[in-house]
């Protein structure tokens, strides 16, 4: 578990220009648990790299609270009957 002092450090750490986060530091980063970060990075298609690391750019399309590509999708299939 982490300390107080520990997670204010790794949130200013974070939030500097760093453009791959590790996922504790993404976690911090959204405000989010370690299910929720999982299931956003499902849901918005994220994945780490080889080195484990999530970039940056694409974890600031949940912080923008756009919607995904597969909602996307979703609403642009037509059915016909």
């Amino acid at each position: 578990m982490m300390k107080q002092n520990e997670t204010a450090v790794m949130r200013a750490v974070a939030i500097c220009h760093k453009p791959y986060l590790k996922p504790e530091e993404a976690m911090i980063y959204l405000n989010l648990g370690r299910t929720q970060l999982a299931e956003k990075c499902k849901e918005y298609g994220i994945f780490k790299n080889v080195n484990g690391y999530l970039k940056r750019q694409d974890l600031d399309l949940i912080l923008s609270g756009a919607p995904s590509k597969y909602e996307t999708a979703a609403k642009q299939i037509k059915i016909r009957f």
